[in-house]
């Protein structure tokens, strides 16, 4: 394989794909034999691979430079002929669900693989076509709408990111205005972002319709594959955060409040966990890698091959850039067997959490693809995938001082822990406020903006704004992107998240069995449900209202023990 820049893109035919789709399906139905249908279905897996390279590459360079007009014309064009690509592929999962042969194939690659199928059958449909045509524009809309917001703040071009690494300053003042700015970068867009969420509500709305759904609810959950709890479940989920978790967060708070010297935290203090700063890797973005591709080598035989390669074949765009969209993701480019990371490095700690956190679901990803046959195994469901990503932030602790100046990287651990952990409380937020936006008739702008108040003063009571009217009346729920472009994609991270420090803790006392069982757990990717994966790494359910007690007593111990040294 050729390193990223150099991958030629070409774009693929829609007509030739679905034609050379229906060969295999034809072939499929015909079939006299259990190895000739599963010839056929391994086929078919090879010519959606490139189908999807292709889409991938030009997503991945349209959001390096969201004012590329070629890319962005392919990624547009992917937008369309994606969802008329999923009604061919329907044909074909509907072939396979009825077909004489699922005994064997149900044998050969276990139940989980019918239930994706009998999910994307449900959920994908002609009938909406239009719809998600539509949704894919409007996505592509926000994104271009939130890369295009910049400010100039003290003499320096920032957007989002730029920002945010003022609101670390251990200058007050520069923390305060650095809100401010952000917040009115916010309130600027908010008129368009508000118009584009209402639309997307609209459209998911009337796909559940049409699709036959009694809420979009239910269909995102279905679509969101999971199979083995409920929305019921989640809110007692989120009732039991509520219990055990935000007292707990609250008295982190409170620590962090004293350590500052401040009468009041406010949002622009939250970040900061010390008067003096919190830990900043002082490396520029090739001494990450460097330091990075040291960990990983350490760290074990497999994480070592995987960056090597990683490293060898350029997979990563790393840097702030004027018009680059927003955030950080791990995708895949399936004809390869290669994740790609996406990230803005800004020089906070957030740049060691993407070579941790985004690297996690790289090497699950990297890994499963050469145990897994079927691509349908590659990756799980994702409040497993985030376990990966999340627990391989845990699990590289001791090289963290190969990030940092000489001690910080043990702050840093401390940092890390208390900000994972409190931040459960936002991850439910999320989750609630768009279950609080599909469960009656659409809200207006002012309708999102109080759901969103009630929920802060639930789940983060000691959250203040310090008087700016736009952050106080609710207006912080536009800024998180799942929200517009992943519909109901976040409660997975906090589910995760307790997972992974159940990892931490074993860590401790047991670090090879703890790190064998994750390694199981990569190697497994998607070939079993939700439930099962956890019983094979020896994870916790966390809806059990015992686990959730259990880790929180633990983490809050172990916060104890590292704020008496610090």
């Amino acid at each position: 394989m050729e390193k990223f820049s150099e991958l030629v893109y070409t774009r693929p035919s829609l007509e030739e794909t679905e034609g050379q789709l229906r060969k295999q399906l034809e072939i499929f139905r015909n079939a006299g034999s259990y190895a000739e249908a599963k010839a056929a279905f391994l086929k078919r897996q090879d010519i959606i691979a490139e189908f999807r390279t292709m889409n991938v590459i030009a997503s991945i360079r349209t959001d390096i430079n969201t004012a590329d007009e070629f890319y962005a014309d392919e990624s547009a064009f992917f937008h369309s002929a994606n969802p008329k690509l999923a009604v061919t592929l329907k044909e074909f999962n509907e072939a396979l669900v009825s077909s004489p042969y699922r005994p064997e194939f149900e044998r050969e690659y276990g139940d989980q693989l019918f239930r994706l199928m009998d999910a994307d059958i449900r959920t994908n449909s002609k009938e909406i076509v239009d719809e998600k045509v539509e949704e894919g524009k409007l996505v592509t809309a926000y994104s271009k709408t939130a890369a295009s917001c910049k400010t100039v703040f003290r003499g320096e071009e920032c957007n989002f990111y730029g920002l945010l690494k003022h609101m670390l300053s251990t200058d007050r003042q520069e923390r305060r205005e650095a809100m401010i700015a952000w917040a009115e970068l916010y309130e600027g867009a908010s008129g368009t972002l508000e118009e584009q969420y209402t639309k997307l509500g609209m459209l998911r709305r009337t796909e559940a319709e049409k699709l036959g759904f009694d809420s979009y609810i239910d269909m995102a959950y279905m679509a969101r594959h999971r199979f083995d709890y409920t929305a019921k479940d989640i809110e007692h989920f989120r009732d039991l955060i509520v219990k055990y978790v935000v007292p707990a967060a609250a008295k982190i708070r409170e620590s962090q409040r004293k350590r500052l010297g401040v009468e009041k935290l406010e949002y622009y203090d939250e970040g900061l966990f010390f008067a003096k700063g919190n830990s900043t890797p002082d490396k520029d973005t090739q001494g990450m890698i460097d330091a990075a591709q040291q960990m990983y080598r350490e760290l074990s035989k497999e994480t070592g091959e995987f960056f090597d390669y990683m490293v060898e074949h350029d997979l990563f765009d790393l840097e702030t850039r004027p018009d680059k969209r927003l955030g950080g993701y791990c995708t895949r480019l399936a004809k390869y067997k290669v994740p790609f990371i996406f990230s803005n490095f800004n020089k906070t700690s957030a740049d060691t959490e993407v070579l941790t956190h985004e690297a996690g679901h790289a090497f699950e990803g990297y890994t499963a693809s050469r145990t897994q046959e079927i691509s349908e195994y590659f990756g799980s469901t994702s409040e497993v995938n985030e376990i990966h990503s999340m627990a391989m932030e845990f699990f590289t602790e001791p090289w963290y001082y190969l990030f940092y100046p000489q001690g910080e990287g043990e702050r840093y651990v401390y940092e890390h822990l208390a900000e994972s952990f409190v931040n459960l409380t936002y991850l439910v937020s999320v989750d609630e406020f768009q279950h609080r936006v599909f469960e009656g008739p659409q809200p207006d702008a002012a309708g999102y903006r109080r759901i969103w108040k009630k929920i802060e003063e639930r789940f983060m009571p000691w959250r203040s704004y310090d008087g700016n009217e736009f952050l106080e009346s609710g207006g912080f729920w536009m800024q998180k992107q799942h929200i517009f472009m992943y519909p109901f994609y976040y409660v997975e991270y906090a589910l995760a998240m307790l997972c992974a420090l159940q990892f931490y803790l074993r860590r401790q006392t047991d670090p090879e069995g703890a790190w064998a069982d994750y390694m199981k757990l990569c190697k497994l990717g998607g070939s079993l449900g939700y439930f099962d994966l956890l019983k094979a790494a020896n994870l916790k359910n966390p809806f059990e209202e015992e686990t959730i007690r259990e880790v929180t007593e633990s983490v809050m111990k172990a916060i104890a023990e590292m704020e008496e040294k610090l």
